[in-house]
């Protein structure tokens, strides 16, 4: 690792007010020594490093020009924030980033006043913007309410429903368009900085106005032409036709590196007056750091790396990650069936989908940060024989419930969804926890459910879902790397809604849904140490329940415990529901559900977030023997044997 970077200047900045106070011509080397701290920061830690990158600049120039914490800065997505949360005062925690008890990788109100707003998904910013600038209004406290939005988040509808709202109530908002990929209308030199300063200037904008009072003393048939004729001159030179349609005075684009050019024009952003306003920003993610401008996707988000070379650590495994087992298997399942296809929102290579993109470019389709649409693109390809598979993380299906509800399951449409980073995801905490999926697809009539229990089991998941045209169907699996098992050459069709025995035993019954099994085949390690020799089963489903194991399993046990890496109404509840809708719950069995428990999660290593919520080898142990009776003295001395 290279030495700290030395940091003279950031060194006496330890709030926005302190940075207002310095010398504009200071604010470069702020900015270059706020990218070096950035990043020694973040290969310490690992996390999300481009994006923060490209909105160094942009970073000091709005605290600078705005009276933050005041003023309200929204950073959409927030794993833009680390540069501002640099700035405002957690720069001493900064290398505690995504740690247990450590600051949050996005923007938290409970971490800093400074963070108006949590955001952990993209594109809701404006609509948070709006809300608070009405509310502003409304309150009679007049301040500034500054959406900083990019990174593909502009591509989701929200955020286009949210401009609209604006521009139609004349709000007061500024928007900044973080343009970080591909620029909507890109800048060729002084001439558009300059077109950008005067349409942003008190002169231009009086002139505007001024000329729209002479439009209304015109003949009403002339006025419209008028206006075309203004809005045609500014948008030849400036692209911002749509964002003036939808009601936002346009400013930009503008290079979002420099601060010569930032500052000016957000002062007079800042001084405008009433009315919606969007700025166009464009800057290069991962700005200023070589590895990280030469491979934006791969800087995306990283884990801890050498500073000098950009090479980034992982730890040495012998078992494929989940997410390599689904695209593996999907493109041998593609190359059989020409009508297989796959839809992505914005996550080609999160969901491994970039693999299949190598092979089968025509055949798969990124919509964009747009899972409402996706989900519904996917049905309409269903309608017509095709096989589309549906490969959105859990914690982004849920922006897209009620599309799986009308336009997949009520008409039974063989939608595929594979659904990504199920269950804790660790570091990136309880926005992107995948806990939900179990009980928000299982209330859906119709729908098939599984959840792999390794990597193989995934191939086979993957292979039934391929064979399944009776309606729709899901199946999860987690972050991570595999268990290290022995792996098929092919996936097998399973039977629908059929669970397996993987060990046979008897007083104590594991029903394992998920990758838990693991944990739950130590634990059984663990009992049969003591003495209690436990059966072991993998549901496979959770719709259908495999009910005919499930009564077994209650029949000739006195304990049963389901264990499943999710939360309150998912598969332990739909255990539970069928075990007292048939009387099973009647004798001498008792029935213990193990679950995400019914609480946010803060961020932390995902052992220590199972272990905490009682579903590592531990907790199933200690669930097993309290429910069989053994007190604290009993269990410490039971314990302690094994």
């Amino acid at each position: 690792m290279a030495d700290k970077p030395s940091t003279p200047l950031l060194d006496t900045v330890n709030s926005p007010a302190e940075l207002r106070a310095l010398p504009r011509e200071d604010l470069r080397q702020l900015a270059d020594e706020l990218r070096s701290e950035m990043i020694d920061a973040v290969s310490v830690t690992g996390g999300h490093l481009g994006a923060g990158l490209g909105v160094v600049e942009l970073t000091v120039a709005l605290h600078t020009v705005f009276d933050t914490p005041h003023d309200r800065i929204i950073w959409d997505v927030g794993h833009q924030a680390y540069p501002h949360k640099i700035l405002t005062g957690r720069r001493d925690r900064m290398r505690t980033l995504r740690q247990k008890d450590g600051l949050s990788g996005f923007t938290r109100r409970a971490e800093s006043e400074y963070d108006p707003f949590g955001a952990g998904h993209s594109s809701t910013s404006i609509s948070a913007g709006l809300g608070m600038a009405v509310a502003s209004d409304h309150l009679g406290t007049p301040r500034n309410v500054i959406a900083v939005i990019g990174d593909g988040a502009m591509s989701a509808g929200m955020a286009y429903e949210a401009m609209n709202n604006a521009g139609a109530m004349d709000a007061r908002l500024i928007v900044v368009l973080n343009d970080n990929d591909m620029s909507i209308a890109p800048p060729t030199g002084a001439l558009r900085t300059y077109l950008a300063k005067l349409v942003s200037g008190p002169v231009y904008r009086g002139t505007r106005e001024a000329a729209k009072a002479v439009v209304q003393k015109l003949p009403p048939f002339l006025h419209e032409p008028a206006r075309k004729t203004e809005e045609f001159a500014r948008s030849f030179f400036t692209g911002g036709t749509l964002f003036e349609e939808l009601g936002f005075y346009y400013v930009g684009p503008l290079d979002g590196h420099n601060l010569d050019d930032l500052l000016p024009i957000l002062e007079n952003v800042r001084d405008a007056g009433a009315g919606p306003i969007l700025v166009h920003v464009v800057t290069k993610k991962g700005k200023g750091y070589a590895p990280a401008e030469n491979s934006a996707d791969k800087y995306h988000g990283v884990s801890k790396f050498n500073v000098i070379t950009g090479a980034q650590a992982k730890a040495p495994s012998n078992a494929p990650s989940y997410t390599s087992v689904f695209a593996e298997t999907l493109i041998q399942e593609a190359r059989d069936d020409e009508r297989i296809v796959a839809v992505t929102a914005a996550m080609p290579s999160g969901t491994g989908l970039d693999k299949f993109a190598e092979l089968f470019p025509n055949r798969i389709y990124d919509v964009g940060i747009a899972e409402q649409h996706a989900v519904t693109f996917a049905a309409g390809m269903a309608t017509e024989g095709m096989k589309p598979f549906c490969a959105i993380y859990s914690t982004f299906l849920q922006r897209a419930y009620d599309q799986v509800v009308h336009d997949v399951a009520i008409q039974g449409l063989p939608v595929r969804f594979a659904i990504d980073r199920a269950g804790y995801v660790g570091a990136d905490g309880p926005t992107h926890a995948g806990n939900y999926d179990n009980a928000y697809l299982g209330a859906i009539p119709g729908i098939v459910q599984m959840a792999a229990a390794d990597e193989a089991e995934l191939r086979h998941m993957v292979a039934t879902a391929a064979a399944y045209d009776a309606g729709p169907i899901a199946f999860r699996y987690p972050r991570g790397d595999g268990m290290g098992v022995d792996m098929p050459e092919r996936g097998a069709i399973l039977p629908i809604g059929k669970g397996r025995i993987v060990r046979q035993g008897g007083t104590i019954a594991l029903l394992s849904y998920g990758t838990r099994l693991g944990e739950v085949l130590a634990a059984a390690d663990r009992l049969a140490a003591l003495g209690l020799n436990p059966t072991v089963a993998d549901a496979r489903f959770l719709k259908p329940l495999d009910e005919e194991l499930i009564a077994r399993l209650a029949a000739t046990h006195d304990v049963v415990i389901s264990t499943e890496e999710g939360g309150l109404g998912g598969f332990g509840s739909h255990v539970a529901t069928f075990l007292a809708a048939n009387g099973l719950l009647d004798g001498k069995t008792r029935f213990r559900p193990l679950m995400i428990p019914d609480r946010f999660v803060e961020h932390a290593s995902q052992a220590d977030m199972y272990a905490e919520a009682g579903l590592d080898r531990t907790g199933i142990v200690n669930t097993a023997l309290t429910t069989l009776g053994y007190d604290q003295a009993a269990m410490t001395a039971a314990l302690a044997k094994i």
